[in-house]
């Protein structure tokens, strides 16, 4: 019979899609050990928790899960961010976004907004309130026909992008199907679209219709670097930038007024 910790660990082994021998080569751990955990005929140390959650990829907060039902104290922080500038979290995250000139958003494992820098208002210009109603996601935000999906000039192509991504997230860190839903309910903006043309450039920029012209940006996301909080780790922030200097005037033009 397998333990709560060890049902836990077969069940994010499976969901990596590893065999025992293949956690077991990765850790470098014999196979017996890795099935002994499984089925609670032997009880993990914290440490071999760890060890065996870095290489299966699993998140902090699910390593605090494992390490309770074997019995351990959790490791990782919990701390709630809050719009406090005397919250530690807060302030690091807050740090970054403050220092890029251009829109920047953070946002949870599943989307939910967690904050931006001022540029980013352009993002929620003319958004119905109930679009608006915190947990706001920005995925639902951005393809909801009464959101920015109105004035997304390559919706379909930036809809294949966006729902692809949210795709591989749900696939690697989404127990709970929260992202599932998401795909469900927009994934019917992808078909028969495909983000890998040819004549697409090195990245997809988002075509945004504004009332000084079209401004295309594209993006990069930002984790934390070794994280010891659960919140933190599963932050990210994107950070637009003008793909072209047209759109590098025109975004000048938009963030000063």
């Amino acid at each position: 019979m397998s333990s709560p910790a060890g049902s836990l660990i077969r069940e994010w082994r499976s969901r990596r899609r590893f065999s025992q021998l293949d956690l077991a080569v990765q850790a470098g751990v014999s196979m017996k050990h890795v099935s002994f955990i499984e089925t609670g005929r032997s009880r993990p140390s914290p440490e071999m928790i760890d060890h065996l959650a870095r290489h299966l990829d699993i998140p902090l907060r699910e390593r605090n899960r494992i390490l309770l039902a074997a019995g351990h104290a959790p490791r990782y922080g919990d701390r709630a961010y809050a719009l406090d500038e005397r919250n530690e979290l807060h302030t690091a995250v807050q740090t970054v976004i403050d220092a890029h000139t251009y829109p920047a958003i953070v946002v949870t494992a599943d989307w939910d907004l967690v904050t931006a820098n001022a540029a980013a208002a352009l993002f929620f210009e003319g958004i119905p309130n109930d679009l608006l109603t915190p947990p706001v996601n920005v995925v639902r935000v951005s393809l909801d026909e009464r959101g920015l999906a109105s004035r997304i000039v390559n919706l379909a192509e930036y809809a294949a992008h966006m729902i692809e991504r949210v795709e591989r997230a749900a696939a690697a860190h989404d127990p709970n199907g929260t992202l599932g839903r998401i795909v469900d309910d927009f994934g019917h903006l992808t078909r028969g679209h495909s983000v890998s043309r040819s004549d697409a450039g090195i990245v997809l920029p988002l075509e945004l219709r504004t009332d000084g012209g079209v401004l295309r940006l594209f993006s990069t996301i930002t984790t934390f670097g070794s994280p010891r909080d659960a919140n933190l780790a599963e932050l990210a922030i994107e950070t637009f930038y003008p793909a072209d200097p047209a759109s590098r005037t025109l975004l000048a033009e938009l963030t000063a007024s």
